[in-house]
């Protein structure tokens, strides 16, 4: 790649696109200082419009208790206004979650880290609309994502875990040694739901080397990992609450390790089991070598990655610091090849005309085209995540779609941007054709078209 060839390339993949300005300014700071600069967030400090708009959101700074005691369900006995007005108040939850998350999307300096943020969410994926797991869903994104998304592996791994988001989804709340004496009500039995997708998906991956043995150990492992109830003393407002009365203390043995019976520990050292094994490390950077570089990433990258995973202990920013540094990264076959999920699509063309300060229809309009290309946001119904592959989102009807939405996107700005003013954003990107198709078209249009252009579709 030549240089400006690279300087559109980290945009794109280190960020959700570039902004008016920010060629400039990666051209100022060098395509390696720019790297370093997203590598190292606190160096980019929020702009203050950003920051005054989320402290109008309340709840993003609550803790899963305080949302469970703030915004309490509807009661049987409640009048219809009042069971109206509460699920209301629920639902801002949600609203506010997306607010948020939309606007650091667009207008965060530290677009790595937001990057990563999406990145983790998707990974490590709870769905909004089962029960509870509305009330939870921003704390979650902010207390493990956003808190460790640059972090170490085995830190991530542990929030996810222990947040009251992902014990509900997938119904570790409810795990519970059956001849233990609290094993009656919602507390029947074992249940595998967690420990399975905590290996098959968050550590592991399906060819792993675990067995079913395994899932049953790591389901005994993690019985009487619950939730916060109302008579819990002393809680720290996480929402996780060791229930002994419901664990399993035998003796087990996980991945060919005894694991001493005991109490909450034996959780925490099969975490460090599956943080530090192998197959965790390879199937990590599969995925993030297949976000940032290929759909098939080449083995050889994959495998060094995974090196680098193990000797750091699974520093996610020494890996990708690593994967940067890659001669696969920065191979012209990877310029320009990796389709744009729905989201990605909608965030890199509305940064691109320069959307800043967006209000709240702005932001409600972005989320509704979200919902209509297929990817509504933390509404992935299945744990698995969005596929971050091309096969998964390009076709003819989505295709129209992201067209006809090209020019309601290039409209939300106040300033509409001129053809020329996104040309200089968004660089060479465009193919001869494209240039003469855009050129040939009435002024009104042309921004329009290279918003909804094939080239728009790639990152």
């Amino acid at each position: 790649m030549d240089t400006s060839q690279k300087i559109t390339h980290v945009l794109d993949r280190l960020s959700f696109g570039p902004r008016p300005g920010d060629r400039q300014r990666v051209s100022q700071l060098g395509v390696d200082g720019y790297i370093q600069s997203q590598l190292n967030p606190s160096e980019n400090a929020d702009p203050p419009a950003l920051t005054r708009a989320l402290r109008e959101f309340p709840s993003l700074t609550l803790s899963p208790v305080e949302l469970f005691e703030q915004y309490p369900a509807p009661k049987k006995d409640d009048s219809p206004e009042r069971s109206t007005a509460l699920r209301q108040k629920q639902r801002s939850i949600v609203e506010e979650a997306l607010q948020a998350k939309i606007r650091r999307s667009l207008e965060s300096p530290n677009q790595l880290q937001e990057v990563m943020v999406d990145f983790w969410f998707n990974h490590f994926n709870v769905y909004v609309g089962k029960g509870l797991t509305k009330l939870w869903v921003g704390a979650y994104e902010r207390m493990a994502m956003r808190t460790h998304a640059l972090g170490k592996f085995r830190n991530l791994l542990g929030a996810t875990a222990k947040h009251p988001a992902m014990a509900f989804y997938l119904d570790n709340w409810r795990n519970t040694d059956p001849d233990s004496p609290k094993a009656r009500g919602p507390y029947r039995g074992l249940n595998e739901n967690y420990a399975r997708e905590l290996m098959e998906l968050h550590t592991l991956g399906v060819d792993g080397g675990y067995i079913q043995a395994d899932v049953e150990a790591l389901t005994r492992i993690l019985t009487g990992w619950g939730l916060v109830r109302e008579d819990t003393p002393n809680h720290d407002g996480s929402g996780f609450r060791f229930e002994a009365d419901r664990h399993d203390g035998g003796d087990k043995r996980l991945l060919g390790e005894l694991i001493p019976g005991g109490g909450v520990e034996e959780g925490e050292r099969a975490l460090d089991l599956l943080a530090q094994h192998p197959s965790t490390a390879r199937h990590i950077s599969y995925q993030l070598a297949q976000y940032f570089v290929s759909d098939e990433p080449p083995a050889a990258l994959v495998e060094r990655l995974a090196e680098r995973f193990l000797a750091t202990e699974g520093d996610i920013t020494q890996v990708l610091r690593s994967l940067f540094d890659s001669d696969e990264f920065w191979a012209d076959a990877s310029y320009q090849t990796k389709f744009k999920t729905p989201y990605q699509y909608l965030i890199s063309a509305a940064r691109a005309t320069g959307l800043t300060e967006p209000d709240e229809n702005a932001i409600r309009r972005l989320i509704g085209v979200a919902n209509q290309l297929g990817m509504p946001v933390y509404r992935c119904r299945t744990p698995n995540g969005y596929a971050q592959i091309e096969s998964a989102w390009l076709n003819a009807d989505a295709m129209l779609r992201r067209v006809g939405f090209a020019r309601a996107i290039v409209n939300l700005p106040a300033e509409k941007p001129s053809a020329s003013a996104l040309l200089e954003t968004l660089g060479d990107q465009f193919s001869p054709q494209t240039l003469s198709v855009i050129n040939s078209s009435p002024a009104g249009l042309q921004s329009a078209l290279m918003a909804g252009s094939p080239e728009m579709m790639y990152r």
